[in-house]
């Protein structure tokens, strides 16, 4: 069995805190990090969707990652964001996070050239052979305008080093069909906080969350019952945060979580373009649910 442990449950894909000018804030980072080691946060994912990978260019895509790592300092396992719509540049990006000491990488699908399914198929092929680390498929539609099919999941799922697959379809039968398809030891994440306690009850891993930067303790009760099939304690951790699941995508990830985090004193209001500060009208819905919660 290739199950990590390490590698279950509850997993942050967390922010990437900033200055109002747009620079990364990096003491900010650590106690982000720090947050997330003392809330049971079984590991972080540095620089993916929710950490502006987009916007950063790769030196600092990359010193990002390296500074998460430094500040976890091997107590938290760091999941490196290492997509890109460029086979060969997310080679590099996968070779750096190795170089780096990541525990593992996130990869995106190829976003907006529209690959077909054998495209997708060799896309990943070629980085897993190319890089000997472990590496876990990401697959976000919504986002990226391509779809990684389940067979072709189960395809890649028997090359060694793909571990694993982070859905964020949000279609429960998706996650049932590659709960059924897929190998036993290939991990299987649910990357939608609205559906992820039920992708877990179902058989799934874990997941990797937006929802945790707010309330990682809470989360990660919620998944650990859902992990261990009681689903009385998975659905009473998570009914008070089915509302927060929602208003964090009132407009684009990462919009409504930043300005979630500066609300609760986490980092400052830093974003950068193309991306804009949360609108007044979405502040109000969002910050009602935070102070429900008691987080502000």
């Amino acid at each position: 069995m290739r199950i990590n442990h390490q590698l279950t449950g509850s997993m942050v894909a967390l922010i990437t805190p900033m200055f109002e000018d747009g620079s990364v804030d990096f003491d900010a980072l650590e106690l982000l990090v720090e947050f997330h080691i003392k809330s049971g946060t079984k590991a972080i994912v540095s620089m993916g969707t929710t950490g502006e990978s987009a916007t950063l260019n790769q030196k600092e895509h990359i010193e990002v990652m390296r500074k998460t790592i430094e500040f976890a300092n091997q107590r938290i396992a760091i999941i490196a964001g290492t997509g890109a719509n460029s086979t060969a540049e997310a080679i590099e990006l996968t070779q750096a996070a190795k170089n780096i000491g990541a525990s593992a990488c996130l990869l995106v699908t190829p976003y907006y050239n529209k690959p077909t399914q054998e495209g997708l198929y060799q896309h990943y092929k070629l980085i897993a052979a190319s890089v000997d680390i472990d590496q876990i498929l990401y697959n976000v539609p919504g986002r990226t305008a391509v779809d990684l099919l389940p067979e072709t999941v189960v395809r890649l799922a028997k090359i060694d080093n793909i571990i694993g697959v982070k859905d964020a379809t949000g279609d429960l039968s998706v996650a049932q069909t590659l709960i059924n398809s897929c190998p036993e030891d290939f991990l299987l994440y649910s990357g939608d906080d609205a559906t992820a306690v039920e992708f877990i009850l179902m058989g799934g891993h874990g997941g990797i969350s937006v929802t945790a930067n707010v309330v990682p303790e809470e989360l990660s009760k919620a998944y650990e019952a859902a992990f261990n099939e009681d689903e009385g304690l998975a659905q009473k951790y998570n009914k008070p945060l089915i509302d927060l699941h929602q208003s964090l995508f009132i407009e684009s990830n990462p919009i409504p979580i930043k300005w979630a985090m500066h609300k609760m004193g986490k980092c400052k209001r830093g974003i950068r373009l193309p991306l804009t500060q949360l609108s007044p009208q979405a502040r109000t819905l969002l910050e009602q649910d935070l102070s429900n919660l008691g987080v502000i």
